[in-house]
């Protein structure tokens, strides 16, 4: 086990391209909690994957505090990404690789950490994942926060290993380890060519284009009545196949949009407002940006299931950091009012913040939101004139108008 303590390694690192502010820290108690249960179990030659890694405190942890050699990681979001490489730059760390939930990323791995995620349907995917690809005698050690954990969360656990034990809990954090998978990844060849060692090939600045999602199997795909439309949904990505109400209000304001050369459905989800709007508007360029590559692959799954592949490009990227400066004419936005766990308006500001560098001069951004958010005043400094176009009990649409 190296020297470094972990209140050393977690005590530099920082969120960033992520939102941070004082009330928010780039790792929990969790973290501390699986990388003290992983201690006994690894060593500098164990094959080891982290799945759910926010901002890099599991694999960080296990090279400086484990001393293991090679981690293989994978993170939904983009943002976590970069900011994993971000702080292995600074604690001067290499050895990782981050890889799609998959093959690559479990074949042969003996132990798997697992931060839960807040959605059965996600962790469906990931254990399904680890039962087919990892060694026969994987231990997947899966923690939380106890106010986000269920006994669902057992149940999808037991569905994929024969042994499946929950522990006691300690600073208001969980474990469950599970072992013994009902199906068994067969032997397959080392893949750590494959890898990259403490980088992924795409540069900090770079979005990843579509790209296979890593879940096993094909998105939930269920039929909108209502909007006559085919919803794919991996299962990490809001909502799920369900319309949400947000963007249901935001839908009724379709026909007032402008028909735009480019428009882009920012934080596009399933991709629901990119297919309604590419439908309603034939000329027009379509993106759907997420930084979740299980929202970046249900959207283009969507696109496809509507026939609509052609007229809808998908992008994983960090607030569009990766679309030239006035380049786009449209921008809708249904964005979170969530980071993690924590309430907080910062996720919305940097969309704000973003939509204004790549609209045109004269563009649109079309927003809808909880009225109870003050994001008006924000709208007009970040953006230019805005205009309430319609409210709800519970949803404000506004309109912005990029300032020449």
């Amino acid at each position: 086990m190296a020297a470094n303590s972990l209140e050393d390694i977690f005590g530099k690192l920082r969120r960033h391209p992520d939102v941070e502010a004082p009330n928010l820290q780039a790792w929990d108690a969790t973290d501390k909690l699986l990388l003290e249960a992983a201690a006994g179990r690894v060593g500098p030659d164990s094959r080891l994957a982290v799945i759910g890694d926010r901002y890099g405190a599991l694999t960080l942890g296990a090279l400086a505090f484990l001393g293991v050699q090679r981690v293989r990681v994978h993170e939904d979001l983009i943002t976590g990404e970069r900011a994993l490489r971000n702080n292995a730059t600074v604690l001067g760390l290499a050895g990782f690789g981050q890889l799609p939930l998959g093959e690559r990323l479990l074949s042969g791995a003996g132990t798997v950490l697992l931060q839960l995620p807040r959605t059965l349907a996600e962790l469906e995917e990931i254990a399904e994942a680890v039962a087919l690809y990892a060694a026969p005698d994987v231990v997947l050690i899966a923690g939380g926060r106890v106010k986000h954990m269920s006994l669902g969360m057992n149940a999808v656990l037991e569905r994929h290993f024969r042994t499946v034990q929950p522990q006691l809990a300690r600073q208001k954090s969980r474990l469950i380890i599970a072992s013994s998978p009902k199906k068994a990844a067969p032997d397959a060849a080392s893949d750590t060519a494959t890898e990259e060692t403490g980088a992924q090939s795409s540069g900090p600045a770079a979005g990843h284009a579509p790209m296979a999602h890593p879940a096993v199997g094909h998105p939930a795909v269920e039929h909108l009545a209502e909007l006559d439309l085919d919803v794919a949904a991996h299962g990490a990505v809001f909502a799920g196949t369900k319309l949400d109400i947000g963007t249901r209000f935001l839908l009724t304001f379709l026909p007032e949009m402008p028909a735009a050369r480019h428009a882009v459905d920012l934080g596009c989800g399933t991709g629901v407002l990119a297919a309604m709007y590419a439908r309603q508007n034939p000329g027009s360029r379509v993106t759907a940006t997420d930084r979740s590559a299980a929202a970046v692959a249900s959207a283009e799954a969507t696109a496809r299931a509507n026939g609509l592949a052609d007229r809808i490009s998908a992008l994983q990227d960090d607030a569009m950091s990766t679309l030239p400066a006035a380049s786009v004419d449209l921008v809708l936005l249904n964005p979170p009012f969530h980071l993690g766990a924590s309430v907080h308006a910062g996720a919305g500001l940097k969309l704000f913040e973003a939509a204004a560098r790549v609209l045109a001069p004269g563009g649109q951004l079309w927003t809808v939101f909880n009225r109870h958010l003050q994001y008006l005043p924000a709208l007009e400094r970040r953006v230019g004139p805005t205009t309430v176009r319609g409210n709800n009990p519970k949803f404000t649409v506004a309109v912005s108008t990029r300032r020449a």
